[in-house]
């Protein structure tokens, strides 16, 4: 399943109680509808892993959806996971609190949370 913008678009992997999305290019102002409908499509009891390293621009409406879904998964019991997002968007996620918020991993998600400085690295 997947939704398209002519500079973004999603692809979404629903599971049993995990659910994968892709995100891959600009979320602003113009884009950013396509990636909230995706993640609101997902249950709140799920675990969303977005998958950013595709993502090269992140703004401040990105931020606040991914905010809100952190928050509405939260309450219904489940929980965001950000993968990969690219080093620019790391940036923005370190900036904003975000990192200190939502739980993000290197490429598995099992695998340990990288630093901030690792991140940024990459």
């Amino acid at each position: 399943m997947g939704q398209r913008d002519d500079r973004f678009h999603v692809e979404v992997d629903m599971g049993d109680r995990v659910v994968d999305v892709r995100a891959v290019g600009e979320v602003d102002i113009a884009t950013v509808g396509v990636l909230r409908s995706a993640l609101w499509a997902v249950p709140a009891r799920s675990v969303l892993r977005l998958d950013l390293s595709g993502v090269s621009v992140l703004s401040a409406v990105g931020v606040r959806a991914l905010v809100a879904a952190h928050l509405r998964l939260r309450s219904g019991g489940g929980e965001l996971v950000l993968v990969r997002p690219d080093p620019v968007v790391a940036r923005v996620l370190r900036v904003t609190g975000l990192l200190r918020v939502v739980r993000v991993v290197a490429a598995d998600p099992a695998a340990p949370v990288p630093t901030v400085r690792e991140l940024i690295a990459a």
